[in-house]
Parts: C-alpha cells; structure tokens; sequence
C-alpha cells in the first residue's frame, strides 16, 4: 500500500510539473510572440522580417524569459535608434528644409534670420520708358522718400545714409533681365550680391530660369514673392500713385491653433529683413526665410499666376479670378496637379502640403475684379516656365492662340503628342540625343 501511495504521489507530481510546464511555456511562447510583434511594429515595414538563428529554440530546451528578451534585443533594438520614429511602421517625411536650416546655425550660430532696418536704396527702373513697371513706383511710394531711382550702369553712390552698402531693387520686367545681367559694368558686377529681385504676379512672373544662368540662384541673392497689389501710375488722388496694399489672407488656424495665410510677401538672402521691415511698416505682412523655402513659395505663385489667367482668358465673357475659382474649379485643380508633377519631376521642388486649398482662397478672397489676362511679352515668364509635358495647359495656351487671337506675338509650343505617336529615334538607328546621325 505504501508502495503504491508513494507512486501514485508521483505521478501526480509528475502531472503537476508537467502542466506546470506547459503553463509556463504557453507564458514565455505568449510574451515571445509579444515581443516580436512589438519589435516588428518598431520598424518599417518595408523591412524584410527574417528569424535569426540566435532566435531559434531546438530540442526540449527551455529558454528563460530573459534569455528570450536578450535573444529578441539582438535583432530588434528597443533604443531610440531605431530606423522609424513611429510606432506603427510609417515612412518619416523628409524635409531638406529642416536640413538647411540647421546647417545656417552651424555656419551662424542663428536658429532665426537678422531682420535689418529699412533705409535710403537704389531703385532700378528700365531706360524705356514705355517698359517702366509699376513695381517701380511700388517700391518707391513704400519707401521713407529718400530712395534713388537710377536706370541700369548709371554711377552708383559711395554711400546712401551713412551705408556703405545697400539694396538695389531691381524693377525691371523680366524680359529686360537678361541684357541688363549680361551688359553690368565692373562697378555694378562689384555690387551684385545687393541686387533684390522680385518674382510673382503677372508683372513679375518667374525669373528663376535667367538667374540661374547666371549663378544668382543661391541662398545669399535676396529674393522676393510679390504679395502685394503693384496700383498703375497715377492711380491715386491727384495723380500720384496709390500705396500698395496687402493681398495676404487668413484661412483659419491649423491643428495647433496658429494662423494660416495664403499669398503673403516672402523675402530671402541678403536684405530680406530690410525687404520685410520696408513692407512691415507699411501693413504689409513679409515673411523671411531661407532661399529653399522660398522657391516653394514662389513656384506655388507662379503655379496661381499661370492656372487662373490661361483658364479665365479664353472664355468669352470677362471671366475674372474669383470666378475662375467658383465655376471652373475642376479645370484648375487638374491643371494645377499636372504642372505640380511636372515640378517635381523637372526641379525637385515639392510644394508645401495645403498648395491647393491656399491658391483657391487667394482667388476667393482677392480675385473679385482681377481680370484673368494673357500677354505675349510675359508668357514665357507666366505660361512658358514648368517643366515636364505640361499637356492641359499648352492644349489651354494654343486654343488661346488659335481660336480666341490671344497670344499673337507669343511662341507657343506646340501640344505635346502622346508617346506612342511620337517617332521612335532608336528604331531610326539614330542613337544621339541631338538627332544628328
């Protein structure tokens, strides 16, 4: 009897340790697999998931949880080192921006941009009179009256109030750039970095393409996107010219509770807290950041100036911007994300998320009474400028020129065909890109 009692206690102890077991290898199985999942959560998930062979478990072995932690740590780190800041596996957005700034606080041990003063500057107006714009009265009439208006090579001043050195706006129309860079003597190539350039609205447009033959696309060339109205000569009582006046909107606050603006003035470079002190002063919001910020800004205002007057010109009532934004949305919108794609492609410019949504609110809440326009001399500075096939809005442009007489003087380009109508040079046995055989 004791014989037996003492087997049948073993047995049952037995069975206890082995549901002791099982229990505690379902526990460390459960807390492995948690572990996994949760390592596996803390990568993208573009990674491919392969098992070590340090994770391996043979034979009746029973890993202890920590050995089982220990073995997990070595393939899935838990520091902050890990490739993905999210915990959900998702791709972290890149911005060069955030880049460029922290490498400007290297190189100046400045996390924000000095805003100068505003002060006495020169003025560069055309020596046509009949290509006088109205920036130049702009600048002027924003001025403290101590400006001095010169035409291009004229003698440069020493000094204008106690400075030795300061801006030169330029207020020349684009289509006068070119000659007036290429022309520039010693004295005013000496004073190149003081330039200040202005791009946007259809005075302006998109200088950026003859800058840049140049080499005065670069951080430190001030900069800058028009978000004020340019009132023509003599607009004003008396005959003088009416100040200029902001076009910035507000459209509400973002998820942290700061205003949004559309369409507000944007400087960058050298002066652009001179830039911003001068339209500051006068009620004009100017916001100064560095150059790649900037060129988003200003491509996202070269994308407003060519979408809205191409689509309103070639109506045949007077369409103006606002109503180009009420009753033809889609055909913007379309347009706008073809040229969009095209920009990213051609230029490596991405536009800042919300392009759309701020674009149709300029015209919305400042296009009542803009008169959607299209100008022969300032189409290949408005229309002619993005990269990329660009199909709608050249099919847009050449209707303008063939159906309604617009653009008369203009070369437009013809539509781009689709690729498989386009003529095959490699099947011609002519392998150059320069067609030459």
């Amino acid at each position: 009897n004791n014989y037996k009692q003492r087997q049948e206690g073993e047995q049952e102890m037995a069975a206890a340790e082995s549901t002791t077991f099982i229990s505690s290898a379902r526990k460390m199985v459960f807390l492995f697999t948690i572990a996994v999942l949760m390592a596996m959560a803390s990568i993208p998930s573009s990674r491919a998931f392969h098992i070590p062979a340090a994770l391996s478990v043979r034979g009746n072995t029973r890993p202890s949880t920590a050995e089982l932690q220990h073995k997990a740590s070595l393939f899935y780190p838990t520091t902050s080192s890990s490739p993905s800041s999210s915990a959900l596996g998702m791709a972290t957005w890149s911005n060069g921006q955030a880049i460029q700034e922290y490498q400007d606080f290297l190189a100046t041990g400045k996390s924000e941009l000095d805003k100068a003063d505003d002060g006495p500057s020169i003025i560069v107006q055309s020596s046509n009179p009949s290509n006088i714009i109205p920036l130049t009265d702009a600048i002027n009439g924003l001025g403290r009256g101590d400006d001095v208006i010169l035409t291009p090579n004229e003698p440069l001043p020493q000094s204008l109030g106690g400075r030795p050195s300061y801006p030169i706006y330029i207020t020349l129309p684009p289509y006068e750039l070119k000659e007036f860079i290429e022309n520039l003597n010693d004295e005013w190539k000496a004073r190149a970095e003081d330039f200040v350039f202005f791009s946007g609205t259809r005075v302006c447009g998109v200088v950026e393409p003859v800058l840049r033959k140049f080499g005065m696309c670069r951080d430190s060339m001030t900069q800058v996107v028009i978000g004020f109205t340019l009132p023509p000569p003599n607009s004003g009582l008396g005959g003088a010219t009416r100040k200029p006046e902001d076009m910035a909107c507000n459209i509400g606050a973002d998820a942290m509770g700061e205003e949004k603006w559309a369409g507000e003035s944007q400087a960058c470079g050298k002066w652009n807290g001179a830039v911003a002190s001068r339209l500051d002063s006068n009620g004009i919001r100017c916001k100064t950041v560095f150059y790649r910020e900037w060129r988003r800004a200003m491509w996202e205002r070269a994308l407003y100036d060519a979408v809205w007057n191409v689509i309103g010109a070639v109506r045949e009532e007077e369409t103006d911007h606002a109503d180009v934004a009420m009753f033809f949305d889609m055909e913007a919108s379309d347009m706008m994300w073809e040229l969009v794609n095209g920009l990213r492609g051609g230029l490596a410019v991405t536009l800042i998320y919300g392009f759309e949504d701020r674009l149709f609110s300029i015209a919305e809440m400042r296009g009542k009474d803009e008169p959607c326009e299209l100008s022969d001399e300032m189409f290949d500075y408005l229309q002619n400028v993005f990269p990329g096939k660009c199909q709608m809005l050249l099919e847009y442009c050449n209707y303008a020129k063939d159906t309604r007489g617009l653009l008369k003087g203009a070369k437009v380009p013809p539509v781009p065909s689709q690729l498989s109508e386009l003529p095959s040079l490699v099947k011609q046995g002519n392998l150059r890109a320069d067609g030459v055989i």
